[in-house]
């Protein structure tokens, strides 16, 4: 029986590519040939590229950008030529499969696979479809979902829903471990502070503003996003990280309590390993608002408490992680009413179904 073959492809954020990194293991044990397209200089290039055996290909791509700019008249070109260079890399891999994660790299991949008459599916995390998927799902031959309000949003014939996929690692985590790479106190409430893969510079200032403050009651791990750890401030209890991959299982182990945006793949993952959340989402201005509707969704459950990015100062920050403490039970509970669905394991089964 010939090998299979499958090629994953998203990126542009870490999010466009977690649920591709608890996918690929199985397929790795289970013996497929496994390529992955992304861009040139994104994330996902430095995520998968260190996974054995996963070869990694780079492609032009655009940015699809909502706002009037001169790189728009630029960027139908470079799409034109990442589909070009997509299909001569499916020709040349010819994978039975395409699984994508969405973002804007995965546009030229799944038009390329029309084109070589590869079949597709398309994962979407958040509540409302990104511009990237939107302009793929023609193309495709399913689109599965995290929220079951998205389905009201897609063609019924090509969706599924499946609910969030999460890493298996993360659950293996060691709160030993994390007290050892962090030098902190078992005794003292540990703050994990996220602001997306790229950071967020508004919720960096907030925090290093507030340090005194908030080390009143916290010991804080600050992952604060690439080139953005301020190497001047050295205080105890204060921790800084761009990223944190491997390690990553071990830190949410020792966490008590997170600050986070509200992409759909993260607060799933504090949902799944019950972490109490506040969540500050990205704002209108900065985002089609697909963090507000995540985090209204997760806020109306009682998974999390909602801090808007227009209201976020020192004093609004303390004032919700001191209720967040507070009520830390009813989000317990919540989150313990919470059942994983087997995502994973129903996916890989539509990825198979269609690999046929």
């Amino acid at each position: 029986m010939p090998k299979k073959s499958i090629l994953f492809t998203g990126g542009g954020t870490a999010g466009h590519v977690m649920v591709n990194l608890a996918l690929i293991p199985q397929f790795l044990e289970e013996k497929w040939t496994i390529n992955y397209i992304g861009s040139y200089d994104g994330i996902e290039k430095d995520l998968i590229s260190s996974i054995k055996d996963v070869r990694y290909y780079s492609i032009s791509t655009g940015k699809l950008r909502r706002y009037m700019s001169l790189e728009n008249f630029k960027d139908p070109f470079r799409v034109l030529k990442g589909i070009y260079q997509a299909w001569r890399i499916l020709g040349k891999v010819k994978p039975d499969i395409i699984f994508s994660k969405g973002g804007f790299v995965s546009v030229p991949v799944i038009m390329a696979a029309k084109l070589r008459g590869i079949p597709t599916i398309i994962h979407e995390s958040d509540m409302t479809p990104g511009l990237a998927n939107k302009l793929s799902i023609p193309f495709t031959k399913r689109v599965l979902t995290t929220f079951p309000e998205t389905e009201q949003y897609l063609p019924a014939k090509k969706t599924t829903y499946v609910g969030a996929i999460v890493r298996d690692e993360l659950f293996a985590g060691d709160a030993t471990k994390g007290y050892e790479i962090t030098n902190f106190d078992e005794q003292k409430p540990t703050l994990l502070i996220m602001g997306g893969s790229a950071g967020s510079q508004k919720i960096n200032k907030v925090i290093r503003d507030n340090l005194d403050l908030l080390l009143n009651t916290f010991q804080i791990i600050h992952i604060c996003g690439q080139g953005q750890v301020d190497e001047t401030i050295e205080v105890p209890g204060y921790v800084q990280f761009e990223y944190i991959n491997e390690e990553l299982k071990h830190i949410f182990a020792m966490t008590d309590y997170v600050v986070s945006r509200a992409g759909a793949n993260a607060i799933f993952e504090f949902l799944s390993l019950k972490i109490p959340m506040l969540l500050i989402p990205l704002s209108l201005a900065a985002s089609r608002g697909d963090q507000i509707d995540n985090a209204k969704s997760f806020e109306k459950q009682n998974f999390a408490r909602v801090l808007d990015e227009e209201n976020l100062d020192g004093t609004t920050l303390y004032d919700h992680l001191v209720k967040l403490q507070k009520h830390r039970p009813i989000y317990e509970d919540a989150m313990r009413a919470y059942d994983r669905l087997e995502s994973r394991d129903q996916v890989i089964a539509l990825i198979k179904k269609y690999s046929q």
